[in-house]
């Protein structure tokens, strides 16, 4: 058995969860997402708690389980309490800064960077050298994260870029006859 899959849901107050076949809804106070998992998947919903049932042992229905459980979860956590990702600027020079409702980064090129947030997600600039990118689903945040950190790429000499905050840069040495 998925020990992801056979985990059950357990469905907080204040949201609402729809299953119309494979299509599952959860509305909660953050908002609403909608997701379709694999048709061969079974969404039980009884009492608050969620459960999501294989019909058979086949290797493609395993491999939907726990991705179905996963994906359902992460939908019930962000329309409660949503996602978010922090970067970092590192390097001399480097800052970003909110106007509005777009994300003006200063990396080193001839010109800054301008980047809208897209709908449903937000962005926030704690400060010059920290971004904080918030929305509910948690796919969304994360590729709009790596977006961002894909304009200027931590290198590991200096370590200079844009980095998640919990990563780790492997640093590499300079030439040896260099000082």
């Amino acid at each position: 058995m998925s020990r992801i899959g056979i985990r059950p849901i357990t469905v907080p107050a204040g949201v609402e969860v729809t299953v119309d076949g494979n299509l599952v809804t959860v509305k909660g106070p953050k908002g609403q997402l909608t997701q379709e998992i694999a048709p061969e998947m079974a969404v039980e919903l009884n009492d608050g708690v969620l459960t999501v049932k294989r019909p058979n042992d086949d290797r493609q229905e395993r491999s939907q389980h726990g991705l179905a459980r996963t994906l359902i979860h992460n939908m019930v956590v962000g329309v409660t309490e949503g996602f978010e990702k922090k970067l970092q600027l590192v390097g001399v020079g480097y800052k970003a800064e909110k106007k509005g409702d777009t994300l003006v980064l200063s990396l080193g090129y001839s010109h800054p960077v301008e980047l809208k947030d897209p709908e449903g997600i937000t962005t926030e600039c704690p400060s010059q050298t920290e971004i904080v990118v918030k929305g509910i689903d948690k796919a969304f945040v994360g590729n709009y994260a790596a977006d961002i950190r894909a304009w200027r790429k931590p290198e590991p000499y200096k370590g200079k870029g844009i980095k998640y905050v919990d990563e780790v840069i492997r640093r590499k040495e300079g030439k040896a006859g260099a000082k």
